[in-house]
């Protein structure tokens, strides 16, 4: 508990890492309740009220299928949010483990981390729209992609902090008791390096949502009729120079989501950081 407060206490410093967690809370709970929030169904056709602005009845106007876009915009964030953190999920039950080993036995860590350079060697989008390529568009297929790039980012990361934290006097006590080396690892390696993980993980979490959102853009994401803010972008800008709202408002949503979690990154690097 004392824990609790001293890194509340770090965290609540910084003003703006405060103020976008409340932001990001607010996502999450509109994210967990959009069926109940929306105020349409989110794939409601009207051609009678299609390309209506922002008004009281549609707050954030309609598209050119009728559609409410303010329904939409609620459900593309459940969408977005559930990719980002399934995707930090996927890639950390992989990355986090291959960083363990290649950190602490030298036997594998040629192999694992050549593995990881492969990887890395490919830009994050090109490596999800080949993954894309390979196993056909829908939402669970875009989280795989997704997930993919961000493993040996994970593995390179917990790799660095765990070379140097076995280097640490304790490591050496613990092995003199005749601790195994799961043992050493679970209990003494893996908590001193979980900080970067966390950090890494909100960092990983935005870049998830906009790759997955880019793919979208580019009509190898989440397929209609889910909305998506990538896919709602790119429906809107061929109506952009009149109706300026169907590109706005994602677009909004999406800077806004991302904008705020890389805030909330920097707020937990700062705390969790044992020199600051």
């Amino acid at each position: 508990m004392q824990n609790v407060k001293r890194f509340w206490r770090k965290f609540s410093r910084n003003k703006g890492a405060v103020v976008s967690l409340f932001i990001c809370l607010l996502y999450f709970l509109v994210a967990i309740f959009a069926n109940v929030i929306a105020p349409y169904d989110y794939d409601g056709q009207n051609l009678l009220a299609r390309l209506k602005p922002p008004s009281a009845e549609h707050w954030f106007g309609t598209d050119d299928f009728g559609r409410d876009v303010l329904s939409r915009v609620i459900v593309g964030a459940k969408v977005s949010v559930m990719i980002g953190f399934c995707s930090v999920a996927i890639a950390m039950l992989f990355g986090v483990p291959i960083g363990l080993i290649a950190g602490y036995n030298r036997r594998w860590d040629s192999v694992l981390m050549r593995l990881m350079d492969i990887l890395l060697a490919f830009p994050g989008i090109l490596l999800s729209m080949a993954v894309i390529a390979a196993l056909g568009p829908s939402t669970f297929n875009v989280t795989l992609a997704v997930a993919t790039f961000s493993i040996p980012t994970f593995a390179r990361i917990v790799r660095s902090n765990v070379l140097g934290v076995k280097e640490n006097e304790f490591i050496d006590a613990a092995k003199s008791y005749g601790l195994s080396n799961w043992k050493i690892v679970s209990k003494h390696i893996l908590p001193n390096v979980m900080a970067s993980i966390i950090v890494l993980g909100t960092m990983r979490f935005a870049s998830g949502i906009l790759t997955a959102s880019s793919l979208s853009f580019l009509g190898l994401g989440v397929q209609p009729p889910t909305p998506d803010w990538g896919a709602m972008i790119d429906a809107g800008r061929y109506y952009m120079r009149v109706n300026w709202w169907l590109v706005a408002f994602p677009s909004a949503a999406l800077f806004l989501l991302t904008m705020a979690v890389n805030v909330v990154g920097d707020g937990l690097r700062d705390a969790l950081d044992p020199k600051m």
